[in-house]
């Protein structure tokens, strides 16, 4: 079975290029199909053509059991299918024993968004006279800006970003990409961040944020320095190397608690409240799907939660015998 697996692993590489993060995915889904059969057979693990479907329904039972999330319990499912039908294509197996299994009926949730207040005071946490300050206010604008996912933003290289446009180009899900907008406040604060951005590549700045006269970057940053600055990414950690998700995170975290914000809020919360505040504001939802680089409308349409208020004046606004006669 591990054999199979890694096989399995290094065709998603090589032959479908699939991405790293698709590849992490899959390699953790069936790590764990892999370890529920070694714990269940006493260390024993069948073959891939031993593996039937009523195994597999266990396998979905013991998953709620410990009450996954829905979302989890269908990837690691879709990750069985992929695996096994690679299976049917490699000779392995003669058919595919998870393929008759259904996904979780999924009961989809309204996401979970700021107000304008909320995001107003958040985006003005970060202290103004500091540059790691300014780094993180421009990480935060330009999230709520244009709605990018918090891995679309830690990839974007200075040559991604067009101020006379006010665009940015993301590289999204499976590779693609699309353009982005960056309104004037993001700009703003951008332009400031990548004053510092470029004293800090040339060793001018130390770890927080002070002028300095010794270089003293870590190896990935000078590796950076010698390419090109259009391939040198736009939001860096103290240390000159590219920021990472997990660090934004941590960043988000510590504004939420000075400001005393709901703790649920997460990177893609801005993402949410961009796409929320554009739709209550009268944008219409093609253009959402369109900024928000979804394939399906349908992913889009969980967005058209708009509060009974708005509601109200759209409909006392619009319909011809909806306002009160005098």
């Amino acid at each position: 079975m591990k054999s199979a697996i890694d096989q399995f692993i290094k065709y998603m590489q090589m032959e479908r290029n699939s991405s790293d993060l698709t590849i992490k995915s899959y390699g953790e889904d069936l790590a764990a199909f892999l370890e529920y059969f070694t714990e269940l057979y006493g260390g024993r693990v069948p073959v891939p053509s031993e593996v039937t479907t009523p195994q597999l329904r266990g396998y979905l039972s013991a998953m709620f059991d410990v009450e996954y999330s829905h979302s989890t319990i269908s990837r690691r499912l879709a990750s069985l299918r992929s695996f096994f039908r690679y299976g049917l294509r490699s000779g392995w197996v003669v058919d595919n024993p998870a393929k008759p299994l259904r996904n979780p009926r999924y009961i989809r949730r309204l996401p979970f968004f700021l107000t304008t207040d909320e995001i107003g005071k958040l985006l003005l946490a970060p202290p103004a006279h500091d540059p790691f300050g300014i780094r993180d206010r421009a990480i935060l604008e330009t999230l709520y800006s244009s709605g990018v996912r918090v891995s679309e933003l830690t990839g974007m290289n200075m040559g991604d970003f067009s101020k006379t446009d006010g665009l940015i180009r993301v590289k999204g899900k499976g590779r693609k990409e699309r353009f982005a907008l960056i309104g004037s406040y993001a700009a703003e604060v951008l332009e400031k961040w990548f004053i510092f951005r470029q004293e800090l590549l040339d060793g001018k700045l130390n770890v927080l944020g002070k002028p300095r006269g010794v270089k003293m970057l870590s190896k990935t940053a000078k590796r950076n320095v010698k390419l090109k600055p259009a391939d040198l990414p736009i939001f860096l950690n103290k240390f000159g190397s590219r920021i990472t998700t997990r660090s934004v995170g941590r960043m988000l975290e510590k504004y939420i608690k000075s400001e005393g914000l709901d703790k649920r809020i997460s990177p893609h919360t801005l993402r949410h409240t961009f796409a929320t505040h554009l739709l209550n504001n009268g944008a219409d939802i093609r253009s959402v799907q369109e900024l928000l680089g979804h394939k399906s409308l349908i992913t889009t349409q969980i967005y058209t939660h708009l509060s009974t208020a708005n509601l109200l004046e759209i409909y006392h606004k619009a319909h011809p015998r909806a306002a009160s006669r005098n």
